[in-house]
């Protein structure tokens, strides 16, 4: 029981000194100054290499500093809520391309210029989430606002018409539906129904929608599809055979926080079983370590040409998962590849030298790009990582002294 204290105590400041290092990185050399909101095309050394700012990483780091303002004591500092300010008013200024309309930019100049577009829904969920925290910090009742009649406007397109999003569909085809879909959906009403009973009676059928989604990716209960059929069957060929494990984790993690708030054993064991070990044992390489991209259900090569490589944002959701697991159930065996995943990515993504992680390694565990941000990489998986496995373990911490 020492023991066990010890290295859970030994994790917890782990946790806690790596989020104020990633975070101080973030806060030194991302925010634009000029024109509000942050740049997350950062070198290795936090030198800027590309002045367009990208809407995924700019909502998810408005989001964050407001989420680590409101929960983590340490970083209640006006400081960090002034930075998430501007960038706040810059999603709202600027991340739709034509408003009213609720289609927003994949990536503007600084100044707010629309680039690019992108046919899919995680820059507008992504927004979403900033409003809702904005919302949270401030009681300005037009940030949440903003967030309810985005999410309105992406169920919309999911459950009904995506024609906005141009998802082609053609007569003879099927719509195929990606993992992350439901996964974000699901992620979406968790934050809107957090300490929030109006939002939880308004998104209680979503949430229904969301988890039974997901469970459908689970075919023959032998493996997690990434890509099914709109009416939950599987796809022909290599794209039908397609396993994301970090993405299944990542959605076993919000149907672990379902179950956890419905108080559904049943479907915690489930997903215990079938979407954090079934996905983990595919996925995890015992030669190299790490997890790999994808993988083929039917164990042929994956399609993809970067299936082998090491992404820093499975790995993120794994720790997240797998000790919020050992949390739920005690399983010991849940706790072990917690530090197996932690002492790999600690290990491998980390650099001493100038602070934060790579996001992209090869299979053998080298740095593949050395850049510390990009399009999708920015200030919100190593935070929420860290920020949420040192909550956790603070709970186990004081559950044990409590016990003695």
């Amino acid at each position: 029981m020492e023991n066990q204290w010890e290295t859970l105590q030994a994790w917890k400041d782990h946790m806690a000194k790596e989020l104020d290092t990633v975070i101080s990185f973030w806060t030194d050399y991302s925010h634009d100054q000029e024109y509000g909101g942050s740049f997350s095309c950062l070198s290795r050394n936090g030198k800027l290499y590309d002045e367009l700012k990208y809407l995924l990483p700019l909502g998810k780091q408005v989001g964050m500093y407001c989420r680590l303002y409101r929960t983590v004591e340490r970083f209640r500092r006006a400081e960090l809520l002034g930075a998430a300010k501007p960038g706040g008013e810059f999603l709202i200024r600027f991340a739709r391309v034509e408003p009213p309309a609720k289609k927003c930019a994949f990536s503007v100049t600084k100044d707010g210029t629309p680039v690019k577009v992108q046919r899919t829904l995680f820059s507008e969920s992504y927004y979403t989430l900033a409003m809702n925290e904005r919302w949270r910090v401030t009681e300005e009742t037009r940030y949440q606002n903003e967030a309810v009649e985005m999410l309105d406007r992406i169920v919309y397109w999911v459950r009904v018409d995506s024609s906005e999003l141009s998802w082609t569909r053609f007569s003879r085809t099927h719509k195929a539906e990606d993992l992350a879909v439901p996964t974000m959906l699901l992620h979406l009403v968790d934050q809107l129904q957090e300490e929030d009973e109006e939002m939880s009676k308004k998104y209680a059928e979503l949430e229904d929608w969301g988890v039974q989604r997901i469970l459908k990716h689970l075919q023959e209960w032998k493996a997690v599809l990434d890509n099914i059929s709109e009416d939950g069957q599987g796809l022909p060929g290599a794209f039908g055979r397609e396993q994301n494990p970090g993405q299944a984790i990542e959605a076993g993690r919000y149907l672990l926080q379902d179950a956890q708030r419905e108080g559904d054993t049943q479907l915690r064991d489930q997903v215990i079983d079938k979407f954090l070990l079934l996905p983990f044992h595919s996925g995890w390489d015992a030669e190299h370590g790490g997890f790999y991209s994808f993988r083929d259900v039917d164990n042929w090569v994956p399609h993809r040409v970067e299936w082998s490589a090491r992404l820093w944002w499975p790995h993120c959701e794994v720790m997240v998962a797998f000790l919020m697991g050992y949390s739920e159930t005690g399983d010991p065996a849940l706790l072990k590849i917690f530090i197996q995943v932690s002492e790999y990515s600690f290990r491998q993504f980390r650099d001493l030298v100038y602070r934060e992680w790579y996001g992209y390694l090869i299979e053998d565990g080298r740095v593949g790009l050395s850049i510390k941000g990009g399009l999708y990489k920015g200030c919100y998986y190593n935070p929420q990582c860290m920020a949420m496995c040192e909550q956790i373990l603070g709970a186990l911490l004081q559950r044990t002294e409590d016990s003695k």
